[in-house]
């Protein structure tokens, strides 16, 4: 019996104890709508006409254009390669830079691209000139070479044309020795047989 009263009020405690942490929870606090309020866009002149202090802070934007006559920054007109004088003059506008003017900024630009093109014909010349030259050389060494060529042919048939002289000039010298040979054979057996004349008819009168 005293168990199960112990259980019971062991029971009873738990319970008590999980309601006042229910009730001591602060509630939650629900969050308040947040209000969307709509981005609004600048227009390019309300961009570059914030931006009148000073040339650096108007060029700051590069689609601006600062006029120093009349220290306005407006934005830079649209499809056209040149500020029109209505917008600003050239010695005064300014654009990139703030210490050059347009005027000179156009004639760097120029001239810059003037060394560039030439620079470039430049090399293109040096490379024609190379490649031409080497034509020459190439053209030269293969006229160097036939010439040797047809020397060292000369050469070689002149050789081969006084060996065959000597070797026709050997066979002409055996062909006489042979016929001076064969002619001493047939006078030798004339004479045995006294066939062959006599060369000086007198000697036989003396002999007689």
């Amino acid at each position: 019996m005293n168990i199960f009263y112990f259980v019971c009020g062991f029971l009873l405690v738990t319970l008590v104890d999980s309601v006042s942490n229910v009730s001591t929870t602060p509630a939650q606090t629900a969050e308040a709508p947040t209000t969307i309020h709509p981005v609004t866009t600048l227009t390019p002149e309300q961009e570059c006409a914030a931006r009148n202090s000073s040339c650096e802070e108007c060029l700051k934007l590069a689609k601006c254009l600062y006029c120093k006559s009349n220290g306005q920054c407006t934005p830079y007109p649209v499809g056209k390669v040149l500020p029109p004088s209505s917008v600003c003059k050239l010695d005064h506008a300014r654009w990139g830079v703030c210490w050059l003017n347009f005027e000179a900024l156009i004639i760097s630009m120029g001239v810059i691209e003037f060394i560039d093109l030439y620079f470039m014909n430049f090399e293109a010349l040096i490379i024609s000139m190379g490649v031409i030259g080497g034509l020459i050389i190439m053209v030269v060494t293969v006229c160097i070479c036939c010439c040797c060529c047809c020397k060292d042919n000369k050469k070689k048939y002149a050789k081969e044309d006084e060996k065959w002289e000597r070797k026709k000039a050997d066979r002409k010298e055996k062909a006489n020795e042979r016929k001076a040979e064969r002619r001493a054979k047939t006078d030798e057996i004339r004479r045995k047989y006294g066939l062959m004349k006599d060369d000086n008819p007198y000697e036989r009168f003396e002999n007689a």
